[in-house]
């Protein structure tokens, strides 16, 4: 397997391949001698002459003297060759030509439309006959049935020397400049003319099987809310099994349901009704011209869809360049459509474009997380300030200590939320709308929310502190007063130093910082899904939000117990004092409900949405994307 590579279009090297398997015209195929095999098969000659021969063989025999190139309205080929008589067998042939043999046109392309091109038909004993109305209606159906199984289907044909015009029934170029000057070779738009009256040969069905991921790849598209679009040269019949096996389609489906359109069928409906039929539903789109990708992709953009055009010819680029996504093929595309792009396939795999699909959506997942986190955190650490100063409590937190929660203890989390995995149901989301800002008025107040409860949590270990050194809340807010207009219970006014400043007070601002440091820690590890709960994704899916939280938290207890490590002025320069057992058992109790108050909040938002999307899908509202 692979031994061989193509060399040229996947078409033509499959025609070559047939012309193999037929032989009959390598010498190197003749009768069995001492360097030949059981099979015939001269075992002296390199393999890579041997996968050719029988091709090159007709090439040296009957050398191109024209070639009328493909057209898309005629959707065929054809080249004019010189024979001198019946095609040789394999014992006798013919090696060499000469300008006196008469020319053969040899005709391949679309099955229907060569066909209909036809007057005679050549029999297996090559005899030949008139194409009858009962023989012509016998090819369409054998045409029909390789068509749906599903092959490409390709017409062969001829027109002999003497029915040829008589220019061409001798022409031989001196030069490539003779072709360009004959009167009739020289006009494309008299190929068809010429490839009239022809004697049909043969069909040839070619597999083109799609990749196996791509059934798969297009289920996920359908999930996830994205429309597929195939735009083909293929067969009505060809495409739409094509489209059965790559899930485009549903595979039970009756075919006069589906929406398949040959030609110009499509843009001959009304446009009210070509705008009404691009609203829903996955489309094959058969025979169809480089210029209706262009038109598809502006009548897309005027529903309000997202369409993202895949090509790789030249004429794909205006599509490519329109479209909100121009997608080009990195193996097959031209220059022209990958400098047209925006995306280039190195692969040439749609399913890439799946992954990418599913990249995006992460990421932008992930930012969300990274600026709801820290949006949160600095609503908590304002709200712990503007209440405080509001009750008239002292400074639960200093300038030092805003310092070292946004630069330690914020970014590392934050960073590390990058690197989030992808939610389970990523894909199984619809499209959000294009004009939804990454901070949405749900999201702004679940975080304002939870943002709050870290500003009371902050305020109310600060304040339980107090309470149980004897401190009203009346007196705390009046702690300024303190010996004045009131005295602690115990201990008189000589406690008042030792309650507000000092060690006193470096212990309850202690405790706010670190239930601080831990709720944003906590938040953190629950950001590692916007949307769903920590139960279903876990922290421990991202390895590197685990060492973000756990850097900062170590960090924080460094300094925390920095005089029992022998450095006793790094934590009274951050104005922190060590905490005991109690302390930590008090600190957690006001940090820890963040992961139920966030929970909540997800399980809200999940049910918002999920009547959102009901919503929508009712009204058939809401942007959704297509791929083409």
């Amino acid at each position: 397997e692979k031994v061989y590579t193509r060399a040229g279009e996947p078409t033509e090297a499959a025609l070559c391949i047939l012309a193999e398997k037929i032989g009959g015209k390598s010498h190197y195929l003749d009768q069995p001698s001492k360097h030949a095999n059981q099979h015939g098969v001269h075992i002296h000659v390199p393999p890579s002459v041997l996968a050719s021969a029988n091709v090159n063989e007709w090439r040296e025999m009957h050398p191109r003297r024209a070639t009328l190139e493909f057209n898309r309205n005629r959707k065929s080929m054809s080249v004019l060759c010189p024979f001198s008589g019946p095609i040789a067998s394999r014992r006798a042939f013919v090696r060499t030509t000469t300008s006196r043999d008469g020319n053969r046109l040899m005709v391949k392309g679309a099955a229907n439309l060569v066909l209909e091109r036809c007057t005679q038909v050549k029999l297996r004993d090559g005899s030949v006959v008139k194409l009858t109305g009962a023989l012509r209606r016998e090819l369409e159906s054998t045409i029909t049935q390789l068509a749906t199984r599903p092959l490409r289907c390709l017409a062969l044909a001829v027109k002999e020397t003497k029915d040829l015009e008589k220019s061409l029934q001798k022409f031989v170029p001196t030069d490539e400049g003779d072709v360009a000057k004959h009167p009739l070779l020289k006009d494309p738009s008299k190929y068809k003319d010429i490839e009239s009256g022809l004697t049909f040969v043969g069909l040839v069905g070619i597999k083109d099987p799609a990749r196996p991921e791509v059934a798969d790849s297009i289920e996920q598209c359908t999930t996830a809310g994205i429309r597929v679009m195939m735009i083909t040269g293929d067969a009505r019949d060809t495409a739409v099994a094509i489209a059965k096996d790559v899930n485009i389609f549903p595979a039970d489906a009756d075919i006069s349901t589906l929406k398949a359109y040959e030609g110009r069928e499509f843009f001959l409906k009304p446009q009210a009704e070509q705008l009404e039929l691009l609203k829903e539903d996955n489309i094959v789109f058969c025979r169809a011209e480089p210029a209706d990708k262009q038109k598809l992709v502006k009548m897309l953009q005027s529903l309000g869809e997202i369409p993202a055009m895949t090509g790789d010819g030249v004429n794909d680029a205006p599509a490519l360049q329109q479209s909100a996504i121009g997608i080009a093929m990195g193996i097959t595309g031209t220059e022209v459509a990958k400098e047209a792009a925006d995306m280039v396939l190195a692969d040439d795999n749609f399913s890439t474009i799946v992954a990418a699909v599913e990249e995006g959506r992460r990421i932008y997942a992930n930012m969300q997380a990274f600026i709801c986190f820290l949006i949160s955190c600095n609503i908590g650490e304002i709200c712990a300030i503007f209440f405080a100063t509001l009750a008239g409590f002292p400074e639960p937190l200093t300038a030092m200590h805003l310092l070292w929660v946004n630069l330690v203890t914020d970014g590392p989390p934050a960073t590390a939320l990058g690197f989030n995995p992808a939610s389970p149901d990523l894909m199984e989301q619809k499209p959000r709308p294009s004009d939804e800002p990454i901070m949405t008025r749900w999201l702004l107040t679940r975080y304002c929310l939870t943002g709050l409860y870290v500003g009371v949590a902050t305020i109310g270990v600060f304040a339980q502190h107090y309470l149980s050194q004897g401190v009203t809340l009346a007196e705390l807010a009046n702690w300024s007063q303190c010996g004045q207009q009131w005295v602690p219970s115990a201990g008189g006014a000589q406690m008042c130093k030792d309650l507000f400043q000092g060690q006193g007070r470096m212990l309850p601002q202690t405790l706010s910082l670190t239930t601080l440091v831990c709720m944003e820690m906590l938040k953190a590890l629950s950001a590692v899904s916007v949307d769903n709960s920590l139960l279903q994704v876990g922290p421990q899916s991202n390895k590197w939000l685990l060492l973000g939280v756990s850097g900062p938290f170590l960090l924080h207890l460094l300094v925390l117990y920095s005089a029992k490590l022998g450095v006793p002025g790094l934590g009274e320069s951050f104005g922190m004092v060590p905490l005991a057992l109690d302390d930590w058992t008090t600190v957690l109790a006001w940090a820890v409900p963040i992961l139920l108050v966030d929970e909540v909040l997800k399980a809200v938002g999940r049910f918002l949405k999920s009547r959102s999307d009901e919503t929508d899908a009712s009204s058939g509202d809401g942007d959704t994307q297509v791929v083409l």
